[in-house]
């Protein structure tokens, strides 16, 4: 036999998928993939921050109190500490000393202090050695110090930590219950539905912003299962409101029809057959709650319902910057404001190229 009657037969080549062809949008988005590289490296951060690789001492005080931003080294030696008295002359030890042995001397026919030799060689000790100083390296605050001359840059590490895994465990809190919810109702429909588009209805008649101030009043709790779980348990709407749609059209579709007419439960027809085929719109919806519930997490601790006070946030850092703007230290507010702009902004434009990517129509 030749070689070419070796060669398989190739009647058909297989067609990409709906993944594929999304990947392959996606990669000639340039704003989106650029925007993706952000968003993974703000990922990266977070998990080396959650090992301890970096910002593990975002706690010390490695600094002068608000030390300015300083990008050369320069060792500083600095005033007293916080919390030191200034020493006037009238206070200063030898002079105290000095003093005390004049009155002394004045007042020989009084009764004599057994320990005075040892009050004036003390006095004598701290005359000499003066008041303490800090000397603080600066060249490791590129953003500064806060005002308990801790590192800055190393608490906006520290604070992504918190507000990024925050944002998405409430996202996929609510997106998991929007899912189910909207999946029950669009698929049954009758009851059901009615039941579910009541307490919908409820929820969306309250505005979002003060029902979740309501909830966090009322549980009194601070702590980031407490935020995820008002988040959570609050924004699953938007989702139950797309996916009830989607299943709505989806049930009266031929492959749902035959997956029926073999025989296949509901529960498989559902979750097997119909949810991988809009599986893109719960990412989509995932994606866009992760930016909204990083957003609310940082109110939320602005306003003091959010994380508690041995916890770092961006929204706690911006709780405390609004008290040193008076001061004119606005190097914290820049740093986390800074972070916090450049995740959302970068998180929306990817979640704008992924929803073009995933969209069907553009098949």
């Amino acid at each position: 036999m030749s070689a070419m009657t070796m060669a398989p037969r190739r009647d058909h080549e297989v067609s990409p998928g709906l993944w594929a062809l999304a990947w392959r949008r996606l990669r000639a988005d340039g704003v989106g993939m650029f925007s993706l590289a952000i968003v993974i490296a703000f990922f990266v951060m977070v998990v080396a921050s959650g090992l301890g690789l970096i910002a593990g001492d975002w706690s010390k005080e490695i600094g002068i109190n608000y030390a300015p931003p300083t990008w050369f080294k320069d060792d500083v030696a600095t005033a007293p500490p916080p919390g030191t008295p200034e020493v006037k002359p009238q206070d200063d030890p030898g002079v105290a000393a000095a003093s005390a042995g004049a009155e002394a001397k004045a007042d020989e026919s009084s009764v004599v202090d057994p320990l005075a030799d040892v009050l004036k060689e003390v006095r004598s000790e701290a005359a000499k050695a003066g008041p303490a100083q800090v000397t603080a390296r600066l060249d490791t605050l590129p953003f500064g110090a806060d005002k308990w001359g801790r590192d800055v840059l190393k608490k906006v590490i520290k604070g992504s930590e918190t507000s990024i895994l925050v944002g998405l465990a409430s996202a996929f809190v609510a997106v998991l219950i929007g899912t189910l919810l909207g999946a029950l109702a669009g698929f049954y429909g009758k009851w059901i539905d009615d039941f579910l588009n009541w307490f919908y209805n409820i929820f969306t008649s309250i505005p979002y912003l003060l029902l979740i101030l309501a909830i966090a009043a009322v549980l009194n709790k601070k702590g980031m299962m407490t935020i995820i779980l008002i988040l959570g348990l609050t924004g699953w709407t938007g989702t139950f409101r797309l996916i009830r749609g989607e299943y709505l059209k989806h049930k009266e579709r031929e492959y749902v029809r035959a997956a029926d007419a073999i025989g296949a439960s509901n529960s498989r027809r559902m979750f097997v057959h119909i949810f991988p085929n809009v599986s893109h719109v719960v990412l989509v919806q995932l994606s866009i709650l992760v930016v909204a519930f990083i957003k609310s997490e940082v109110i939320l601790s602005f306003l003091g319902f959010g994380v508690p006070v041995d916890v770092v946030s961006w929204g706690s850092m911006l709780n405390e910057a609004q008290s040193e703007m008076i001061l004119g230290k606005w190097w914290q507010l820049a740093a986390a404001g800074t972070a916090m702009a450049i995740l959302v902004t970068a998180f929306s434009l990817f979640t704008d190229a992924l929803r073009d990517a995933l969209d069907p129509k553009l098949k």
